[in-house]
């Protein structure tokens, strides 16, 4: 075989694509843990807060649709770049940001940058590995996003107090700029390339699609981001949930999210590897019905190392899912289409998230956090059952 062997692939290129996701996300981890300051600075009141947030994470998840047809029509490694790099050259911009409005239309401009990183990392990944190393090889590139989320608010956190929180997105930019521009570098290196290009024995290795694969694929995605959709709007008022149910101080509060999301770096490896090992439908049915109960648990779990180890939880439940996701699309697309459909992937898990959270405060402010995560749980088990009659007993 052509590609690079496992050994070669887990030590080398893995590890690139591990750091410049890592990069990727060391700038767009940073609106939410810097709200508080940009809001103190612009004196905003709580909708224009929201703006902040919204601005960027809408343009974010549009930004995946045309990134991925792109990917697919002028390179995944022009994208990839953009991706980094494009983000990074936005993030400089927002730190130069002397008023409000220019503020917004710059993560605007980073999140419509940074649309293209995830669905034209996949299939490159794909392309050099075996496909029964391919659940792991992603799992594994799903650790750089993980400890970027992880770490990226703390060194932000310490930029600002001396800098002040431009001074964070300009000093985190910096570096993200000159990565991306690297990792292009090295990926246009003659053996990269030639790995790039010598994939043809594993596309004809693959499965022949068979007549009823695009249903399978549509109710599969549909599923994902459903699921993806709900688990978001619980995340976005769990903090709120902790200091008015749990009376947590609202100072401990980010260590129980840092907590949720460092479970990506165990469980995006271990959801890879047990999909490789018995299949994508059964692990992905799995982990979609354990969701409903999860989140139906938060009104039941006693504060102290139950409550730990549920937030840990439901993060592995986050980042295994998108791991095993990321496969399966990898896996039941032609290579032609596969950044494009990744993008429609990730643009209806991350619109569906900013529209249903709302709903879900809506729903919080009128029947309470108990009856708002049953009905939540309940959804998404109904959701899942419905979606296993399609998928049970297809093939991987």
């Amino acid at each position: 075989m052509n590609n690079c062997g496992r050994g070669s692939f887990f030590a080398g290129p893995l590890l690139l694509f591990t750091l410049a996701h890592l990069g990727h996300h060391l700038l767009t981890a940073l609106p939410v843990p810097l709200l508080p300051m940009i809001r103190s600075d612009f004196a905003l009141d709580y909708t224009r807060s929201g703006i902040v947030v919204s601005a960027f994470y809408l343009s974010y998840g549009l930004g995946q649709l045309p990134a991925g047809w792109l990917a697919d029509r002028i390179g995944r490694r022009i994208v990839i770049t953009i991706g980094i790099s494009g983000v990074a050259v936005a993030g400089i911009l927002v730190g130069l940001s002397q008023a409000y409005v220019l503020m917004v239309l710059f993560l605007i401009v980073m999140g419509a940058a940074g649309g293209g990183y995830h669905p034209a990392a996949p299939p490159l990944i794909s392309a050099l590995v075996e496909p029964k190393y391919r659940g792991r090889a992603l799992g594994l590139h799903m650790i750089g996003g993980s400890i970027s989320y992880f770490l990226a608010p703390l060194f932000a956190a310490a930029i600002a107090t001396v800098w002040g929180w431009r001074g964070a997105f300009i000093a985190l930019a910096l570096p993200t700029f000159l990565f991306g521009f690297a990792f292009c570098f090295v990926l246009s290196r003659p053996f990269t390339t030639k790995a790039f290009d010598s994939k043809s024995d594993i596309i004809l290795g693959e499965k022949r699609f068979t007549p009823g694969w695009v249903h399978r694929l549509v109710v599969f995605i549909v599923l994902c981001s459903i699921n993806s959709a709900v688990f978001f709007s619980v995340v976005s008022f769990t903090p709120l949930f902790l200091v008015d149910h749990f009376r947590i101080p609202e100072e401990i509060v980010p260590v129980y999210i840092s907590l949720l999301y460092s479970a990506g770096i165990w469980a995006g490896p271990l959801g890879g590897y047990f999909s490789d090992r018995v299949g994508r439908v059964p692990v992905i049915l799995t982990i979609c019905f354990s969701s409903g109960p999860v989140i139906y648990l938060l009104n039941l779990v006693p504060r102290g190392i139950g409550l730990i180890a549920l937030i840990f939880t439901i993060g592995m439940i986050i980042y295994s899912r998108l791991t095993v996701a990321e496969a399966y699309i990898v896996e039941h697309t032609s290579e032609k289409n596969r950044s494009t459909i990744l993008g429609i992937y990730f643009f209806c898990n991350m619109e569906g998230g900013g529209v249903l959270t709302p709903v879900m405060g809506h729903v919080i402010d009128q029947l309470g956090f108990y009856l708002s995560f049953t009905i939540a749980g309940g959804a998404l088990i109904l959701v899942t059952s419905v979606c296993s009659l399609w998928l049970w007993k297809s093939s991987d």
